[in-house]
């Protein structure tokens, strides 16, 4: 849905219109299990958050104060719904792991090596191989980069709005997408360097 049908549909939400609701369920319940997936690794508790999260939307529908901003505001009740699952759920992980231990050294210490490859082919992206190795990437994650990479790079928003929805920074923002994007290309890279071996 483009940011101008995003604005109608507030809009209609806000005036109580009874095919609105169909609409905004139509529009964003696959995004926001898709969110809620990557975001929680199991099926059971990403149709808990999206369902959570649409029924959150409708209660609260009166603080929308912006219709312009309702994907951002849709997706930040998803992220502390995510926040919350994790928390409680029986598949949280035990230990959160961090890519600050990948960066690279100072003084002759060991550095991150990443090879320089271009964009993949097209036949490439579209390998079942490969996108799993990208779904599993885009899992093994820390949550801060996950948050960001799927917000900026797959729901497509922009950097303000994902600071927002994150209450973070717009440079904490693309300080985590870069170092995401470098995490993803790393293990691609060596997924990549496995297949041909």
């Amino acid at each position: 849905m483009n940011p101008s049908g995003d604005t109608q549909l507030a809009r209609d939400l806000l005036n109580g219109s009874p095919e609105a609701f169909d609409h905004f369920v139509e529009a964003y319940n696959a995004k926001l299990f898709r969110y809620s997936y990557a975001m929680c690794h199991q099926r059971e508790d990403a149709e808990e958050v999206a369902q959570e999260t649409l029924l959150k939307v409708f209660q609260n529908l009166d603080q929308l104060q912006d219709p312009e901003r309702l994907k951002p505001w849709i997706f930040r009740i998803a992220k502390n719904a995510c926040l919350m699952k994790r928390r409680k759920s029986v598949f949280a992980p035990k230990e959160e792991l961090s890519l600050d231990e990948l960066r690279p050294f100072k003084d002759g210490e060991q550095r991150l090596q990443i090879a320089d490859w271009g964009p993949l082919p097209d036949r490439a992206a579209q390998d079942s191989e490969l996108r799993l190795a990208l779904d599993s990437a885009v899992a093994d994650l820390p949550d801060l980069y996950r948050a960001v990479f799927l917000l900026r790079d797959v729901e497509q928003l922009s950097t303000e709005d994902a600071a927002e929805i994150l209450g973070i920074s717009n440079d904490a923002v693309k300080t985590r997408l870069h170092r995401a994007r470098l995490a993803l290309r790393q293990q691609l890279d060596e997924h990549l360097r496995g297949a041909t071996v």
